[in-house]
């Protein structure tokens, strides 16, 4: 194991298979093409560890060499924040550049268990890395960490002081980010190499933290009042339907032709609609199936051969067929009682479930629920979503950045 913080510079390796882009994954769906570990403990398949200064519960992405991740570090002053962007080596833990886009003192707080000043994932092409801190900026550095251009953003109010979060969403040259507050809601896409404002539409929604999900030449994003898809070149919504609950976290997924949005919190609702349809498609045939039991209020599903696999807040597997919403299993009990804010991964056959307690739960995907191990890290808490590529897996705690691997994965 090495734990390490010495800053040097590395010659920028070029994005190829096994990156980590953005923070679902390569296809949005929370599945790694990369096989990953089955056990490790403090002592076991632990290659490395690297401390994280500050508080972030971002989920960490990986171009070529480099991990990228964002944090918050309380200022001398101790009232202003270091919104900071970190690129961490991919083979050794060690960190390559540390840079702090902005210090400010915040308007308003977040929710103290689970929320953190950097809580959006940050998301790269692979020649690029763009760090959102919502009401703080979003800033646009290259793989060395030189700042290519930074845009101001407006100040928002959540929900009851939650705190800010999600992630922007690239498409081609477009830079997409879904803003969704108390009041002043909006949508943008942004030229990715300028930061360029291409097009904006206001939103008629309160607080969400979904992050908007490209299918084609659509942008479709989730929330309370309704779900939406708008036309990539220039904004205009295609279609839109009603029908989730408060508080919408969970970021939606394609299954072939049916796009599965849900909410878990107050009147939870799963939402599986049929793409190609225009217009309003509430209460229309367009909606294919729908399901109110065991949804996820925080964590995204997991996409899988047909399968979708979801997880509550308090600890309860579901596994349903994408297609129909048949289930597998159901609000199946994990061995102990757990609590999550992290969003599943699926990689080498397996499902991966970070708790809040420590302990990473390891799933058989597939029908029949199945617990292949369960693992644990002393004294860590996880939040930030795990991410698997090149055999290794990856785990961002409270308190620093591990790399799992495995021999044998």
């Amino acid at each position: 194991m090495r734990s390490s913080l010495i800053l040097f510079s590395l010659i920028p390796i070029a994005a190829a298979a096994g990156d980590w882009l953005e923070w679902r994954g390569p296809h949005f769906n929370g599945v790694a093409d990369d096989p990953a570990p089955l056990e490790w403990s403090d002592s076991k398949n632990l290659a490395w560890k690297t401390p994280i200064p500050g508080k972030g519960n971002s989920t960490p992405v990986i171009a070529g060499d480099r991990i990228f991740l964002t944090t918050a570090i309380t200022a001398a002053d101790g009232k202003s924040q270091d919104f900071v962007l970190m690129a961490i080596h991919r083979a050794t833990g060690a960190v390559l550049w540390q840079k702090t886009a902005a210090t400010v003192a915040p308007h308003e707080g977040y929710h103290a268990r689970y929320g953190s000043y950097a809580s959006y994932a940050p998301i790269t092409d692979g020649k690029l890395v763009w760090a959102l801190f919502g009401s703080f900026g979003l800033y646009c550095y290259d793989l060395e960490g030189q700042l290519r251009w930074k845009k101001e953003l407006p100040r928002m109010r959540m929900k009851m002081a939650f705190g800010e979060g999600g992630s922007p969403t690239l498409a081609g040259g477009r830079l997409i980010l879904s803003l969704d507050q108390e009041s002043g809601s909006f949508i943008t896409a942004l030229d990715k190499t300028s930061g360029k404002e291409l097009w904006r539409k206001d939103r008629d929604e309160l607080s969400s933290w979904s992050t908007p999900l490209v299918h084609g030449q659509h942008v479709i994003v989730s929330a309370s009042n309704k779900v939406r898809a708008y036309d990539l070149a220039s904004g205009d919504v295609v279609w839109e339907c009603s029908g989730l609950g408060a508080n919408v976290i969970p970021a939606p997924v394609v299954a072939n032709d049916i796009v599965i949005v849900m909410s878990g919190f107050r009147n939870p609702n799963l939402l599986a609609i049929r793409l190609g349809r225009k217009g309003d498609l509430t209460g229309s045939d367009a909606i294919v199936w729908t399901n109110q039991r065991g949804n996820s209020y925080t964590p995204s599903p997991v996409l899988h051969e047909g399968k979708l696999y979801f997880v509550t807040d308090s600890g309860m597997v579901t596994c349903v067929n994408a297609a129909t919403g048949e289930a597998y299993y159901r609000q199946q009990r994990l061995p102990k009682s757990y609590n999550f804010k992290a969003s599943p991964i699926a990689a080498s056959g397996r499902l991966y479930l970070a708790t809040e307690e420590g302990d990473v739960v390891v799933l058989k995907l597939g029908e029949q629920y199945e617990v292949l191990a369960t693992n644990a890290l002393s004294g860590q808490s996880f939040i930030a979503s795990p991410i698997a590529t090149g055999g290794a897996l990856y785990l961002r705690s409270q308190e620093a950045l591990f790399c799992l691997r495995s021999p044998n994965p």
